[in-house]
């Protein structure tokens, strides 16, 4: 599933062409495209269309791009959703699920085509509430409006991702306390950090020497610190290269593939030798995924005082 970094590259890709661009027409060629879609609001197309796109904005997984009605279309890529930026009269190769025709004041006509296999992504028009904590929503990009300290009711019990200036350090902190889980299953949990998947969470945790099973609640603060500086170092690698892809699945809004796979230390990698110490990673069953871990440097530990450092 696509996260955080490859998330933020189809938005930044988005941001220019769709800031200012009016929507003038919508296609729905696969109806469950848009099962987020509450219909008693209104057909989804004559929602958006005549509207104003303001921006693309994002917090966590999730895309939005409020509108000049004082709704937002929201954009959620699923396992295999992609948005991409097509010419007018490009054919898609396949599985083109939804299409919006922008009419941008500076780029002219452009399509926006939601192309989706698995059909597990959605697009939906929703209203917008003010955040709880009063601060700007998300990501966006140079414009600015009231839009931007309010997001869509189905994205407001998501919580705000390691990268974002409001993160609250010390209430993720708070979380890990009051939570016995496994770390990597609270690292998952997006109602308390949001933007974190199985690959990311697996580098972020080799990278801080944790166990995925280690509970959350016994790590230090010393070591919750660590933590969480290695996911924002991670995260910002990998968006320096464009998200990770292994598949044609996995690309921006022109189509490109990014190239953080190349660098991946444990995610993927069992049977292969530690970077750091040489022992062979080996791979476990999580959650109907898997956790790939070096069973030498990343051991569970016993609990210790709080602030203290295991290590």
């Amino acid at each position: 599933m696509p996260e955080l970094p490859e998330v933020e590259v189809v938005r930044s890709g988005l941001d220019p062409a769709v800031t200012g661009a009016t929507i003038a027409g919508v296609e729905v060629f696969e109806p469950r495209s848009l099962k987020r879609h509450d219909a008693a609001t209104g057909r989804f197309s004559d929602l958006l269309e005549g509207s104003t796109s303001l921006a693309a904005v994002r917090r966590g997984k999730f895309l939005w791009f409020p509108l000049s009605s004082g709704r937002a279309l929201v954009a959620h890529l699923g396992m295999s959703g992609q948005i991409l930026l097509r010419a007018p009269g490009h054919a898609e190769a396949g599985h083109l699920r939804l299409r919006l025709h922008l009419d941008h004041p500076t780029h002219g006509e452009l399509w926006l085509n939601f192309v989706d296999q698995r059909i597990f992504g959605s697009m939906a028009v929703d209203r917008l509430v003010p955040t709880d904590d009063a601060e700007i929503a998300g990501f966006s990009g140079s414009a600015t409006g009231e839009w931007q300290r309010s997001l869509p009711s189905q994205v407001a019990h998501i919580s705000r991702d390691p990268l974002d200036p409001a993160f609250d350090d010390r209430r993720f902190r708070r979380a890990l306390r009051s939570r016995s889980s496994a770390i990597k299953r609270v690292m998952l949990d997006q109602t308390v950090v949001s933007g974190i998947g199985n690959i990311y969470a697996d580098e972020a945790l080799w990278a801080a020497r944790i166990h995925a099973e280690q509970p959350a609640s016994t790590l230090s603060d010393a070591r919750a610190a660590t933590l969480l500086a290695e996911v924002r170092a991670v995260l910002r690698r990998a968006l320096a290269e464009g998200g990770t892809s292994f598949d044609a699945q996995y690309v921006n809004v022109n189509g490109a593939s990014g190239y953080f796979s190349h660098s991946l230390n444990v995610y993927g990698k069992q049977g292969a030798a530690c970077p750091r110490c040489g022992t062979t990673i080996v791979r476990e069953a999580f959650m109907n995924r898997g956790s790939h871990f070096c069973p030498r440097c990343q051991r569970v530990r016993a609990a210790t005082r709080r602030g203290a450092d295991p290590r």
